[in-house]
Protein backbone atom coordinates (compact mmCIF):
# COMPACT_ATOMS: atom_id res chain seq x y z
CA UNK A 1 0.00 0.00 0.00
CA UNK A 2 2.82 2.17 0.36
CA UNK A 3 3.62 2.36 -3.12
CA UNK A 4 0.11 3.34 -4.23
CA UNK A 5 0.99 6.62 -4.18
CA UNK A 6 4.70 6.13 -6.97
CA UNK A 7 2.23 3.87 -8.98
CA UNK A 8 -0.35 6.58 -9.48
CA UNK A 9 2.35 9.13 -9.88
CA UNK A 10 4.25 6.84 -12.65
CA UNK A 11 1.12 5.86 -14.43
CA UNK A 12 -0.09 10.15 -14.36
CA UNK A 13 3.23 11.24 -15.64
CA UNK A 14 3.44 8.02 -18.18
CA UNK A 15 -0.15 10.10 -19.76
CA UNK A 16 1.54 13.78 -19.46
CA UNK A 17 4.77 12.06 -20.81
CA UNK A 18 3.57 10.53 -23.79
CA UNK A 19 1.10 13.62 -24.79
CA UNK A 20 4.33 15.83 -24.44
CA UNK A 21 6.13 13.67 -26.45
CA UNK A 22 3.95 13.84 -29.35
CA UNK A 23 3.73 17.61 -29.52
CA UNK A 24 7.45 18.17 -29.16
CA UNK A 25 8.60 14.83 -31.34
CA UNK A 26 6.34 16.59 -34.03
CA UNK A 27 7.22 20.21 -33.75
CA UNK A 28 10.90 18.83 -34.02
CA UNK A 29 10.59 16.53 -36.31
CA UNK A 30 8.70 19.63 -38.30
CA UNK A 31 11.53 21.81 -37.77
CA UNK A 32 14.52 19.83 -38.37
CA UNK A 33 13.19 18.65 -41.84
CA UNK A 34 12.81 22.48 -42.94
CA UNK A 35 15.92 23.62 -41.59
CA UNK A 36 17.23 20.99 -43.70
CA UNK A 37 15.71 22.37 -46.40
CA UNK A 38 16.61 25.90 -46.37
CA UNK A 39 19.99 25.07 -45.55
CA UNK A 40 20.26 23.11 -48.19
CA UNK A 41 18.34 26.36 -50.91
CA UNK A 42 21.22 28.65 -49.05
CA UNK A 43 23.98 26.90 -49.74
CA UNK A 44 22.59 26.41 -53.26
CA UNK A 45 21.77 29.88 -53.69
CA UNK A 46 24.47 31.99 -51.80
CA UNK A 47 23.14 35.23 -52.43
CA UNK A 48 20.28 35.43 -50.21
CA UNK A 49 23.02 35.83 -47.85
CA UNK A 50 22.93 39.85 -49.01
CA UNK A 51 19.42 39.94 -47.75
CA UNK A 52 20.54 39.14 -43.58
CA UNK A 53 20.16 42.55 -42.87
CA UNK A 54 16.48 42.63 -44.47
CA UNK A 55 15.29 39.04 -42.66
CA UNK A 56 17.06 40.67 -39.09
CA UNK A 57 14.59 43.77 -39.62
CA UNK A 58 11.86 41.46 -40.28
CA UNK A 59 12.74 39.48 -36.93
CA UNK A 60 13.20 41.72 -35.27
CA UNK A 61 10.09 43.73 -35.49
CA UNK A 62 7.90 40.58 -35.36
CA UNK A 63 9.47 39.92 -31.42
CA UNK A 64 9.27 43.91 -30.84
CA UNK A 65 5.63 43.79 -32.00
CA UNK A 66 4.11 40.35 -31.36
CA UNK A 67 6.65 39.20 -28.86
CA UNK A 68 7.33 41.97 -26.30
CA UNK A 69 6.64 38.98 -23.42
CA UNK A 70 8.33 36.05 -24.84
CA UNK A 71 11.69 37.70 -25.76
CA UNK A 72 13.54 35.99 -22.92
CA UNK A 73 13.75 32.73 -24.84
CA UNK A 74 15.22 29.93 -23.25
CA UNK A 75 15.74 32.22 -19.95
CA UNK A 76 11.92 32.71 -19.57
CA UNK A 77 11.75 29.23 -19.39
CA UNK A 78 13.60 28.84 -16.80
CA UNK A 79 12.88 32.10 -14.75
CA UNK A 80 9.32 30.01 -15.01
CA UNK A 81 10.71 27.09 -13.10
CA UNK A 82 11.97 29.10 -10.48
CA UNK A 83 9.42 31.74 -10.02
CA UNK A 84 5.98 30.12 -11.96
CA UNK A 85 4.09 33.30 -12.43
CA UNK A 86 1.79 32.52 -16.12
CA UNK A 87 1.62 30.27 -18.75
CA UNK A 88 3.82 30.87 -21.31
CA UNK A 89 2.53 32.22 -23.94
CA UNK A 90 1.78 30.53 -27.49
CA UNK A 91 2.76 32.23 -29.43
CA UNK A 92 6.67 31.85 -28.35
CA UNK A 93 6.74 28.79 -30.64
CA UNK A 94 5.83 30.01 -33.94
CA UNK A 95 8.13 32.95 -33.79
CA UNK A 96 11.07 30.79 -32.25
CA UNK A 97 10.65 28.85 -35.41
CA UNK A 98 10.39 31.53 -37.66
CA UNK A 99 12.91 33.32 -36.77
CA UNK A 100 15.74 30.69 -36.37
CA UNK A 101 14.09 29.28 -39.99
CA UNK A 102 14.83 32.95 -41.24
CA UNK A 103 18.03 33.34 -39.51
CA UNK A 104 19.66 30.03 -41.42
CA UNK A 105 17.63 31.09 -44.93
CA UNK A 106 19.66 34.53 -44.59
CA UNK A 107 23.19 33.20 -43.46
CA UNK A 108 23.21 33.77 -39.50
CA UNK A 109 25.51 31.48 -37.51
CA UNK A 110 23.35 29.90 -35.17
CA UNK A 111 22.19 26.42 -33.89
CA UNK A 112 18.93 24.53 -33.73
CA UNK A 113 18.67 23.65 -29.50
CA UNK A 114 17.15 26.90 -28.76
CA UNK A 115 14.01 26.85 -30.84
CA UNK A 116 13.44 23.21 -29.93
CA UNK A 117 13.70 23.87 -26.17
CA UNK A 118 11.45 26.95 -26.17
CA UNK A 119 8.92 24.61 -28.50
CA UNK A 120 9.27 22.13 -25.89
CA UNK A 121 8.68 24.25 -22.68
CA UNK A 122 5.79 26.29 -24.66
CA UNK A 123 4.10 23.36 -26.15
CA UNK A 124 4.06 21.27 -22.70
CA UNK A 125 3.10 24.42 -20.84
CA UNK A 126 -0.35 24.51 -22.40
CA UNK A 127 -1.30 21.56 -21.17
CA UNK A 128 -1.59 22.73 -17.35
CA UNK A 129 -4.21 24.60 -17.53
CA UNK A 130 -6.32 21.97 -19.99
CA UNK A 131 -4.92 19.14 -17.30
CA UNK A 132 -5.83 21.72 -14.36
CA UNK A 133 -2.30 21.22 -13.18
CA UNK A 134 -0.99 22.71 -9.89
CA UNK A 135 2.02 25.32 -9.59
CA UNK A 136 4.01 22.19 -7.88
CA UNK A 137 3.54 19.84 -11.20
CA UNK A 138 4.35 22.82 -13.39
CA UNK A 139 7.25 22.75 -12.73
CA UNK A 140 7.30 19.37 -13.62
CA UNK A 141 5.86 19.84 -16.54
CA UNK A 142 8.10 22.65 -17.92
CA UNK A 143 11.07 20.73 -17.16
CA UNK A 144 9.86 17.74 -19.06
CA UNK A 145 9.03 20.07 -22.10
CA UNK A 146 12.27 21.46 -21.80
CA UNK A 147 14.12 17.89 -21.49
CA UNK A 148 11.75 16.31 -24.56
CA UNK A 149 13.35 19.36 -26.98
CA UNK A 150 16.18 18.84 -26.36
CA UNK A 151 16.28 15.25 -27.02
CA UNK A 152 14.09 15.42 -29.69
CA UNK A 153 16.41 17.70 -31.71
CA UNK A 154 19.36 15.86 -30.94
CA UNK A 155 18.14 12.62 -30.98
CA UNK A 156 19.79 11.87 -27.47
CA UNK A 157 17.02 11.37 -24.74
CA UNK A 158 19.56 10.63 -21.80
CA UNK A 159 21.44 13.74 -22.15
CA UNK A 160 18.01 15.55 -22.85
CA UNK A 161 16.53 14.25 -19.28
CA UNK A 162 19.61 15.42 -17.71
CA UNK A 163 19.84 18.52 -19.21
CA UNK A 164 15.90 19.74 -18.69
CA UNK A 165 16.82 18.53 -14.73
CA UNK A 166 20.64 20.31 -14.62
CA UNK A 167 20.51 23.32 -16.89
CA UNK A 168 18.04 25.22 -14.42
CA UNK A 169 19.79 25.39 -11.37
CA UNK A 170 24.16 25.42 -11.02
CA UNK A 171 24.97 22.88 -9.45
CA UNK A 172 22.33 21.06 -8.44
CA UNK A 173 19.55 18.73 -9.92
CA UNK A 174 15.86 18.06 -9.14
CA UNK A 175 15.05 14.92 -8.46
CA UNK A 176 11.68 14.91 -8.16
CA UNK A 177 11.55 15.62 -11.60
CA UNK A 178 13.26 12.64 -12.90
CA UNK A 179 10.50 10.82 -14.23
CA UNK A 180 8.83 13.41 -15.70
CA UNK A 181 11.82 14.81 -17.56
CA UNK A 182 13.09 10.82 -18.86
CA UNK A 183 9.69 10.07 -19.90
CA UNK A 184 9.04 12.93 -21.61
CA UNK A 185 12.60 12.69 -23.78
CA UNK A 186 12.37 9.08 -24.82
CA UNK A 187 8.72 9.89 -25.85
CA UNK A 188 9.67 12.84 -27.93
CA UNK A 189 12.90 10.90 -29.40
CA UNK A 190 10.39 8.11 -30.07
CA UNK A 191 7.95 10.44 -32.41
CA UNK A 192 11.27 12.48 -34.25
CA UNK A 193 12.15 9.44 -35.33
CA UNK A 194 8.76 8.01 -35.87
CA UNK A 195 8.71 11.00 -38.46
CA UNK A 196 11.13 9.61 -40.49
CA UNK A 197 13.59 12.07 -39.47
CA UNK A 198 16.70 11.18 -38.64
CA UNK A 199 20.29 12.83 -36.72
CA UNK A 200 24.01 13.55 -37.95
CA UNK A 201 25.52 10.00 -37.48
CA UNK A 202 29.54 10.28 -35.32
CA UNK A 203 32.19 7.87 -34.87
CA UNK A 204 32.61 5.32 -32.62
CA UNK A 205 35.59 6.06 -30.65
CA UNK A 206 38.22 3.83 -29.35
CA UNK A 207 40.25 5.98 -26.97
CA UNK A 208 43.80 5.16 -26.10
CA UNK A 209 43.83 2.56 -22.79
CA UNK A 210 43.56 5.26 -19.38
CA UNK A 211 47.04 6.28 -18.12
CA UNK A 212 48.47 9.15 -16.39
CA UNK A 213 49.15 11.18 -19.63
CA UNK A 214 46.77 10.67 -21.55
CA UNK A 215 44.13 11.54 -18.78
CA UNK A 216 46.11 15.12 -17.43
CA UNK A 217 45.72 15.42 -21.01
CA UNK A 218 42.30 15.44 -21.20
CA UNK A 219 42.05 17.53 -17.81
CA UNK A 220 44.02 20.02 -19.52
CA UNK A 221 41.57 20.33 -22.61
CA UNK A 222 39.17 20.68 -20.44
CA UNK A 223 40.55 23.45 -18.90
CA UNK A 224 41.11 24.83 -22.73
CA UNK A 225 37.51 24.41 -23.68
CA UNK A 226 36.38 25.76 -20.74
CA UNK A 227 37.69 29.17 -21.33
CA UNK A 228 36.78 28.85 -24.99
CA UNK A 229 33.45 28.84 -23.36
CA UNK A 230 33.82 31.51 -20.68
CA UNK A 231 34.71 33.60 -23.83
CA UNK A 232 31.84 32.97 -26.10
CA UNK A 233 29.25 33.74 -23.26
CA UNK A 234 30.87 36.71 -22.12
CA UNK A 235 31.17 37.83 -26.10
CA UNK A 236 27.39 37.12 -26.50
CA UNK A 237 26.41 39.01 -23.65
CA UNK A 238 28.77 42.05 -24.19
CA UNK A 239 27.71 42.51 -28.05
CA UNK A 240 24.27 41.92 -26.85
CA UNK A 241 25.03 44.96 -24.34
CA UNK A 242 26.85 46.78 -27.40
CA UNK A 243 23.57 46.35 -29.60
CA UNK A 244 20.96 48.07 -26.60
CA UNK A 245 22.21 51.30 -27.47
CA UNK A 246 20.38 50.94 -30.59
CA UNK A 247 17.25 52.58 -29.51
CA UNK A 248 15.34 50.83 -31.96
CA UNK A 249 15.17 47.14 -31.67
CA UNK A 250 14.21 45.48 -35.21
CA UNK A 251 17.16 47.76 -36.16
CA UNK A 252 19.81 46.24 -34.36
CA UNK A 253 19.58 43.03 -36.10
CA UNK A 254 20.08 45.50 -39.22
CA UNK A 255 23.08 46.17 -38.03
CA UNK A 256 24.67 42.62 -36.79
CA UNK A 257 23.05 41.65 -40.12
CA UNK A 258 25.07 43.65 -42.37
CA UNK A 259 27.97 42.75 -40.46
CA UNK A 260 27.58 38.97 -40.80
CA UNK A 261 26.98 38.94 -44.67
CA UNK A 262 29.76 41.24 -45.24
CA UNK A 263 32.54 38.78 -43.23
CA UNK A 264 30.91 35.76 -44.69
CA UNK A 265 31.42 37.52 -48.40
CA UNK A 266 35.06 38.26 -47.49
CA UNK A 267 35.66 35.18 -46.09
CA UNK A 268 34.72 34.06 -49.48
CA UNK A 269 32.80 31.00 -47.82
CA UNK A 270 29.59 29.48 -46.05
CA UNK A 271 31.52 27.16 -43.98
CA UNK A 272 30.59 29.38 -40.59
CA UNK A 273 27.29 30.24 -40.69
CA UNK A 274 24.50 27.93 -40.53
CA UNK A 275 24.90 24.88 -38.39
CA UNK A 276 28.15 23.87 -39.62
CA UNK A 277 27.47 20.21 -39.23
CA UNK A 278 30.09 18.81 -42.26
CA UNK A 279 32.60 21.09 -40.48
CA UNK A 280 32.06 19.34 -37.29
CA UNK A 281 32.10 15.78 -39.13
CA UNK A 282 35.25 16.50 -40.51
CA UNK A 283 37.01 17.70 -37.47
CA UNK A 284 36.63 13.71 -36.76
CA UNK A 285 38.71 12.85 -39.60
CA UNK A 286 41.69 15.23 -39.76
CA UNK A 287 43.36 18.08 -37.81
CA UNK A 288 41.54 21.47 -38.83
CA UNK A 289 42.88 25.13 -38.92
CA UNK A 290 43.40 26.53 -35.55
CA UNK A 291 41.42 29.87 -37.33
CA UNK A 292 37.72 27.77 -37.59
CA UNK A 293 36.95 27.41 -34.10
CA UNK A 294 37.96 31.30 -33.42
CA UNK A 295 35.68 32.37 -36.61
CA UNK A 296 32.65 30.38 -35.81
CA UNK A 297 32.68 31.97 -32.13
CA UNK A 298 32.56 35.73 -33.25
CA UNK A 299 30.09 35.03 -35.97
CA UNK A 300 27.67 32.90 -33.86
CA UNK A 301 28.58 35.73 -30.61
CA UNK A 302 27.54 38.60 -33.27
CA UNK A 303 24.43 36.79 -34.51
CA UNK A 304 23.01 35.81 -31.30
CA UNK A 305 23.98 39.18 -29.79
CA UNK A 306 22.27 41.22 -32.21
CA UNK A 307 19.09 39.59 -32.16
CA UNK A 308 18.74 36.64 -34.74
CA UNK A 309 17.15 33.66 -33.43
CA UNK A 310 18.47 30.14 -32.87
CA UNK A 311 20.11 28.24 -30.15
CA UNK A 312 23.92 28.08 -29.05
CA UNK A 313 24.40 24.68 -28.90
CA UNK A 314 25.36 23.10 -32.49
CA UNK A 315 27.73 26.67 -33.29
CA UNK A 316 29.34 25.09 -29.76
CA UNK A 317 29.89 21.76 -30.76
CA UNK A 318 31.74 23.33 -33.92
CA UNK A 319 33.76 25.33 -32.30
CA UNK A 320 34.60 22.37 -29.34
CA UNK A 321 35.09 19.94 -32.15
CA UNK A 322 37.23 22.28 -34.02
CA UNK A 323 39.02 23.75 -31.15
CA UNK A 324 39.79 20.34 -30.30
CA UNK A 325 40.49 18.76 -33.87
CA UNK A 326 43.17 21.64 -34.39
CA UNK A 327 44.73 20.34 -30.80
CA UNK A 328 45.65 17.01 -32.83
CA UNK A 329 48.25 18.93 -34.31
CA UNK A 330 50.45 19.60 -31.22
CA UNK A 331 49.34 16.59 -28.74
CA UNK A 332 49.33 13.01 -28.61
CA UNK A 333 45.74 12.04 -28.57
CA UNK A 334 43.70 10.64 -31.58
CA UNK A 335 42.14 13.92 -33.80
CA UNK A 336 38.92 11.62 -33.06
CA UNK A 337 38.71 11.80 -29.71
CA UNK A 338 40.01 15.02 -28.50
CA UNK A 339 37.13 16.39 -31.88
CA UNK A 340 35.04 15.08 -29.26
CA UNK A 341 35.82 16.20 -25.97
CA UNK A 342 35.59 19.44 -27.42
CA UNK A 343 32.39 18.77 -28.51
CA UNK A 344 30.54 17.94 -25.68
CA UNK A 345 33.48 20.20 -22.77
CA UNK A 346 32.45 23.56 -24.83
CA UNK A 347 28.83 22.99 -24.50
CA UNK A 348 29.35 21.70 -20.82
CA UNK A 349 31.32 25.15 -19.55
CA UNK A 350 28.77 27.18 -21.98
CA UNK A 351 25.73 26.27 -20.75
CA UNK A 352 26.93 24.72 -17.13
CA UNK A 353 25.55 21.23 -17.70
CA UNK A 354 28.50 18.85 -17.28
CA UNK A 355 26.38 15.40 -16.74
CA UNK A 356 24.03 15.99 -19.63
CA UNK A 357 27.09 16.52 -21.76
CA UNK A 358 28.64 13.52 -20.58
CA UNK A 359 25.87 11.32 -21.41
CA UNK A 360 25.36 13.12 -24.88
CA UNK A 361 29.56 12.26 -25.34
CA UNK A 362 28.53 8.26 -24.50
CA UNK A 363 25.38 8.31 -26.66
CA UNK A 364 26.95 9.90 -29.77
CA UNK A 365 30.31 8.74 -29.38
CA UNK A 366 30.25 5.18 -27.44
CA UNK A 367 31.14 4.32 -23.91
CA UNK A 368 34.56 3.49 -24.66
CA UNK A 369 35.95 7.47 -24.90
CA UNK A 370 33.84 8.03 -21.12
CA UNK A 371 36.12 8.96 -18.94
CA UNK A 372 38.19 11.03 -21.09
CA UNK A 373 34.73 12.83 -22.20
CA UNK A 374 33.77 12.77 -18.42
CA UNK A 375 36.78 14.66 -17.66
CA UNK A 376 37.02 17.06 -19.84
CA UNK A 377 33.56 18.33 -19.58
CA UNK A 378 34.04 18.41 -15.19
CA UNK A 379 37.70 20.31 -16.17
CA UNK A 380 35.88 22.58 -18.55
CA UNK A 381 32.58 23.57 -15.88
CA UNK A 382 34.79 24.36 -12.91
CA UNK A 383 36.71 26.75 -15.41
CA UNK A 384 33.66 28.51 -17.04
CA UNK A 385 33.06 29.30 -13.50
CA UNK A 386 29.81 31.50 -13.10
CA UNK A 387 29.01 32.40 -16.53
CA UNK A 388 27.21 30.79 -19.21
CA UNK A 389 24.60 31.34 -22.25
CA UNK A 390 21.95 31.14 -19.58
CA UNK A 391 21.81 34.28 -17.45
CA UNK A 392 18.65 33.16 -15.73
CA UNK A 393 20.50 30.41 -14.44
CA UNK A 394 20.39 30.38 -10.73
CA UNK A 395 23.50 29.14 -8.33
CA UNK A 396 22.46 26.73 -6.72
CA UNK A 397 26.58 25.31 -5.72
CA UNK A 398 29.04 28.01 -5.83
CA UNK A 399 31.89 26.17 -8.31
CA UNK A 400 34.11 26.86 -6.32
CA UNK A 401 34.52 28.03 -1.79
CA UNK A 402 35.59 31.60 -2.78
CA UNK A 403 32.14 32.71 -4.43
CA UNK A 404 30.31 30.41 -2.23
CA UNK A 405 28.21 33.72 -1.59
CA UNK A 406 26.87 34.09 -4.90
CA UNK A 407 24.75 31.31 -4.46
CA UNK A 408 20.84 31.58 -4.65
CA UNK A 409 22.12 34.44 -7.61
CA UNK A 410 21.04 34.49 -11.21
CA UNK A 411 24.35 34.59 -13.49
CA UNK A 412 22.71 38.00 -15.07
CA UNK A 413 23.59 39.37 -11.53
CA UNK A 414 27.00 38.05 -10.68
CA UNK A 415 28.93 40.42 -12.81
CA UNK A 416 27.40 43.53 -11.36
CA UNK A 417 27.96 42.59 -8.07
CA UNK A 418 31.33 41.81 -8.61
CA UNK A 419 32.20 45.41 -10.04
CA UNK A 420 30.40 47.44 -7.50
CA UNK A 421 31.42 45.25 -4.60
CA UNK A 422 28.73 44.90 -2.98
CA UNK A 423 27.66 41.71 -1.16
CA UNK A 424 26.51 38.77 -3.22
CA UNK A 425 24.87 36.87 -0.24
CA UNK A 426 21.69 35.00 -1.58
CA UNK A 427 18.27 36.52 -1.99
CA UNK A 428 16.67 33.72 -3.54
CA UNK A 429 15.86 30.01 -2.29
CA UNK A 430 18.37 28.01 -4.63
CA UNK A 431 16.41 24.84 -3.68
CA UNK A 432 13.57 25.92 -5.62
Amino acid sequence: MDQVPHLLFLGRWLLIGAGVGVLVGTASAGFLLALDWITAWREAHAWVIGLLPAAGFVIGASYYYLGQGVVKGNNLLIDEIHNPRKIIPLRMAPLVLFGTLATHLFGGSAGREGTAVQMGGTLADQLTRLLGLRPRDRKLLLIAGISAGFASVFGTPLAGAVFGLEVFLIGSIRYDAIVPSFLAAVSADLVTRAWGVGHTPYVQLDAPDLAPVPLLLAVGCGVLFGLTARGFATLTHRITHWFKRIAYPPLRPVVGGTLVALAVFALGTTKYIGLGVPTIVAAFQAPLPPQDFLLKLVLTALTLGCGFKGGEVTPLFFIGAALGSALALVLPLPVALLAAMGFVAVFAGAANTPLACTFMGLELFGAHAGVYLALACAASYLFSGHTGIYSSQVIGHAKHLRHGREQGRQLGEISEHRKNGRDPAATRNPAL
